[in-house]
């Protein structure tokens, strides 16, 4: 059993009697508090996929909920939901869109080093790469000249998501996208 400072994003923890996926972690020091830090976690329920925020003493123990990760692609959406297959033995899993909304600015059909996270032989959630290629959709026309550190502009990517781009790219250009910080990193 971990204690709470050592509870990671996207980890699954048991909590009440239910499972939770932990989604989003923010670590306090209270001033003037003789101990530790406080963890204030956001916790989705694996089934209902209701939202909780708790907090917990680094010290206190959670205990962490049968967790597996598998290696998928995306196959195609069906309505809102969206169906992934195991690349190792071909299961199919499926996932409503509310539950991976976040995840799918970052998925195109072509998409490498996707994992099904699975609680309990049940899926709940995607894993993504650290990066991605998507293509630009639209963007301002580049300007001749524009250097690689230079001003930057908008862009829309072939997912819907928006971020920010050199002057110097174009629509139609490829490019890497860092998935954690929605950032630009450079041609792909």
């Amino acid at each position: 059993m971990p204690k709470a400072s050592e509870i990671k994003k996207n980890s699954a923890v048991e909590y009440g009697g239910r499972v939770y996926f932990v989604r989003d972690i923010e670590r306090s020091v209270p001033q003037g508090r003789a101990g530790g830090s406080l963890y204030r976690m956001r916790l989705y329920d694996v089934v209902t996929n209701n939202k909780i925020d708790e907090t917990f003493k680094d010290s206190d123990m959670l205990n962490l909920a049968d967790l597996t990760r598998r290696p998928a692609t995306f196959s195609y959406a069906d309505g809102d939901e969206y169906v992934f297959m195991d690349s190792e033995d071909y299961t199919q899993y499926s996932l409503n869109r509310e539950a991976i909304a976040d995840e799918l600015l970052f998925i195109s059909e072509d998409t490498q080093g996707l994992t099904v996270i699975l609680v309990s032989d049940v899926p709940v959630s995607l894993g993504l790469p650290p990066t991605v290629d998507l293509e630009i959709m639209e963007t301002d026309p580049s300007i001749k000249g524009g250097s690689a550190t230079a001003r930057t502009k908008p862009a829309t990517l072939s997912t819907g998501l928006v971020i920010q781009v050199p002057e110097h790219i174009s629509t139609g250009d490829r490019i890497k996208v860092n998935v954690d910080e929605r950032r630009f990193l450079g041609r792909a």
